[in-house]
């Protein structure tokens, strides 16, 4: 089984409705390179949400 990963993405490549919201930066869960979440706004929350996913194997 493919491990999840933490992607962060900051400028142009932020969604533009969160860059109109005036967020800079969000996180992507991937897998194998293909993202398994929406844009998340926190790191904490991409944490938290890899780990309900795939306990225990989090790769950031």
């Amino acid at each position: 089984m493919a491990t999840i990963q933490i992607m962060s993405v900051v400028g142009s490549a932020v969604p533009p409705s969160l860059r109109q919201q005036g967020q800079l930066a969000c996180w992507y869960l991937v897998r194998n390179g293909e993202p398994v979440s929406g844009p998340l706004l926190t790191r904490a929350s991409a944490q938290a949400l890899a780990e309900q996913l795939q306990p225990g194997t989090l790769v950031a």
